[in-house]
């Protein structure tokens, strides 16, 4: 019974790194560009992969390395990447109610590997989501993200110096892209992005805030703002349809 159980398990876990091939096929060009930009931003190798390994969340790794650049305080960094990845707890919660019932210290080590990608993979898998398939799935995912990281950081360090001070600027390039094929979207993105940069504006010219400060405020600001925005049109609308 317990080897058809390890079989069992064993199967489950080849099955979800079959899963997470395609993910760390996309995580890898991401980590090497990561890895690259923070050799350019002042990190070293070991605090560069440390940090794929420790926080492995890259929106919130790109973000780190701009406000370091920045030298923002310690506090505010941790501060922006909680609200960057608050979505984790919705993911976390959604995918609990999807994967089999096993010991609490299984959730807690396979749920730190949860990304947006490893969710939209388990969240459509049929059935009940096991233990050794999260496993699976979650580790080809970490393991690509970090080590590719390390290799960004070592072709970076191979560039020429003029080259890698050059290379910051792509930093805000990346953001830039990632936020407008949502702006394509979304006017609800389109205003959010508008109003967190006029508060950022605001507070960084008037000095009220400190650079980390200030980007920690506006994105909370223009967040509320915008929900309670949005909360009033639903309200109308349900009001109308009556």
């Amino acid at each position: 019974m317990a080897e058809l159980a390890m079989n069992k398990s064993q199967s489950e876990f080849r099955k979800g790194l079959q899963s997470g091939i395609s993910i760390s096929i996309g995580y890898i060009p991401v980590a090497l560009t990561f890895g690259l930009l923070a050799k350019t931003t002042g990190l070293s190798f070991s605090e560069t992969v440390l940090m794929s390994f420790v926080v492995f969340a890259g929106a919130s790794q790109y973000i780190s390395l701009s406000l370091l650049s920045l030298g923002t305080g310690i506090f505010e960094i941790i501060l922006t990447t909680f609200i960057v990845n608050i979505r984790h707890f919705l993911m976390s919660s959604a995918l609990n109610e999807r994967c089999e019932d096993d010991d609490l210290v299984h959730k807690a080590v396979y749920s730190f590997g949860i990304t947006d990608e490893s969710f939209s993979v388990a969240a459509m898998n049929e059935g009940k989501v096991t233990t050794g398939y999260m496993y699976g799935l979650n580790l080809i995912g970490y393991f690509s993200w970090g080590i590719a990281t390390g290799f960004g950081y070592l072709l970076g360090a191979s560039l020429p110096q003029t080259l890698q001070e050059s290379m910051t600027i792509a930093l805000y390039a990346m953001f830039i892209g990632l936020l407008v094929p949502s702006m394509k979207k979304s006017v609800k993105v389109v205003f959010l992005a508008a109003l967190a940069a006029c508060f950022n504006t605001i507070f960084t010219l008037t000095e009220t805030l400190s650079t980390g400060w200030a980007i920690v405020a506006a994105t909370l600001l223009s967040s509320v703002i915008v929900e309670l925005i949005e909360g009033m049109k639903n309200k109308q609308r349900r009001k109308d349809d009556e």
